[in-house]
């Protein structure tokens, strides 16, 4: 079936329901058609080599910027965000882009690494080289800041990559990878591919692609790692969390409700690393609670947030708000908050930490709040989830909070701030249990997106020390034993 046959899908304004473009559903033949360009782009794009490849990417940055109206314009109409947000996150991808290609010489180039007195002979070198095609299945809910974490470290890295964006914003996608045309018009470095599930499916499950980076649930990621076994495919997977947010007595409590408040409610409540559960310590309970319903009532959707994305999201949501309301005190909203497409802000008291509310990620504008002893009862409840993508703490002891900030079992921990490490891009982004594995962002971002080699070469034989051959003699394998004695035999303190 050829490009023009293919059948089509529409992209719709969440908030109207309103049609905005239509665009093919790329099937196994023609998601495969690109991964084969992507496999020939990619080894030019490997040859170039880091300083042509910075020089391109940041034509790319340049690009981004100068179009920053249309491609906030694009987000704000497939997501339904308020242009302030779209403006954010594009803002935040150009600046990962900037550092990826920046930094990616340093981290990945070739460099000596000492071989050590046994090997003292051998001169030794570590480098990390571009892996090929790289997958990337992204979100609707930051259709550039998400994507582009992945995307950006990969090219940098020196792969090729081949993007299948949400069906929900396939716009976003494709005017992503024109304006990288027009940096790099030399080959298809950057693809893109549109269509629902069955696309998706087909990139995880081609042959030619040697890693996929997925963003989405933990249920759609299980059945992405299904389709990378038949291949063997790594995979690094963002899944999602039920972060906690922490206030420590001492803290800032007007910052502190400001905080959870943003983190909770913003872009509708549709973020993996948003605040979904929060733990306040008896002594501040009360005054932080005020504080944060006092501003929670001057926030409205349609006017500070956009509509729920997803429709099917809209369910998941009232049924969590039915069960916290039902176990638990509603101090603002309940279940008239939910006005399809529009959900008001949820702030739930008192809700019993086996409930769905609490356990189950709701990604929506609500929040359970619940009093707690102490820092210690409000980390053991925090810890106690399926999920560990990030999560905050606002205290007035800046040591209790770095302690608590290490024992919080998440990738990431913002202290006294919102989601701060996103902004930082030498930071590594990513979870554990429920919320995946592998990182992008940082280093170990541009590091997830390649292979290392390592090399050792012979600088002169070793006289009586010929250890790897048929002809040694006892008395080699003596000086051997004596030198790791001599090296390791004594407990050192």
């Amino acid at each position: 079936m050829s490009l023009t046959e293919l059948e089509t899908f529409e992209s719709f304004d969440p908030a109207t329901g309103e049609v905005l473009a239509s665009y093919p559903r790329h099937d196994a033949a023609a998601v495969h058609a690109a991964v084969e360009r992507a496999t020939e782009a990619a080894r030019w794009w490997a040859e170039l080599g880091f300083q042509e490849r910075k020089r391109r990417l940041l034509d790319y940055k340049a690009v981004l910027t100068r179009n920053l109206p249309r491609v906030v314009a694009m987000v704000s109409q497939e997501t339904g965000k308020p242009e302030g947000d779209a403006i954010l996150e594009t803002a935040l991808a150009i600046t990962h882009l900037d550092w990826a290609a920046r930094k990616a010489a340093k981290v990945l180039g070739r460099r000596r690494v000492a071989s050590g007195l046994v090997a003292m002979n051998m001169a030794a070198t570590l480098e990390y080289l571009p892996l090929g095609v790289i997958g990337v299945i992204g979100p609707w809910n930051y259709p550039v800041f998400t994507p582009m974490g992945s995307i950006g470290y990969a090219l940098a890295a020196g792969n090729a990559v081949v993007f299948k964006p949400s069906e929900y914003t396939p716009g976003v996608g494709v005017l992503l990878a024109e304006l990288f045309a027009e940096a790099v018009p030399e080959q298809p470095v950057f693809q893109v591919v549109t269509g629902l599930g069955e696309t998706g499916a087909a990139l995880a499950g081609d042959p030619g692609v040697k890693k996929i980076a997925f963003t989405g649930s933990a249920a759609t990621a299980r059945k992405v790692m299904a389709a990378c076994a038949q291949n063997l495919t790594p995979m690094v997977a963002e899944c999602g969390g039920k972060d906690a947010f922490i206030v420590d007595a001492g803290a800032d409590l007007g910052a502190a409700a400001d905080a959870a408040l943003w983190g909770a409610m913003s872009n509708s409540g549709q973020t993996c690393v948003g605040v979904e559960r929060v733990y306040a310590v008896d002594s501040v309970y009360d005054e932080f609670l005020r504080e944060l319903t006092e501003r929670a009532q001057r926030v409205k959707a349609g006017e500070h947030y956009g509509p729920i994305t997803m429709p099917g999201q809209l369910d998941i949501i009232r049924r969590h708000i039915d069960d916290a309301t039902g176990s638990g005190k509603a101090v603002v909203g309940g279940p008239e908050s939910v006005r399809a497409p529009f959900v008001d802000p949820v702030i739930v008291t008192d809700v019993p930490e086996d409930s769905r509310a609490v356990r189950e990620e709701t990604f929506g504008p609500t929040v359970t709040v619940k009093r707690v002893a102490d820092v210690a009862e409000a980390l053991e409840k925090a810890n106690a989830s399926a999920y560990g993508l990030a999560g905050t703490i606002f205290s007035g002891d800046r040591k209790r909070a770095m302690e608590l900030a290490r024992r919080m079992l998440t990738g990431m921990t913002a202290i006294n701030s919102i989601i701060s490490f996103a902004g930082v891009p030498a930071l590594p982004f990513g979870g554990v249990g429920e919320s995946g594995f592998g990182r992008i962002h940082g280093a170990d971002g541009l590091r997830e997106f390649t292979r290392p080699k390592a090399v050792s070469r012979q600088r002169f034989a070793m006289p009586g020390m010929n250890l790897t051959s048929f002809a040694r003699t006892p008395a080699e394998l003596d000086r051997l034993v004596k030198l790791v004695t001599l090296l390791h035999g004594r407990r050192r303190g």
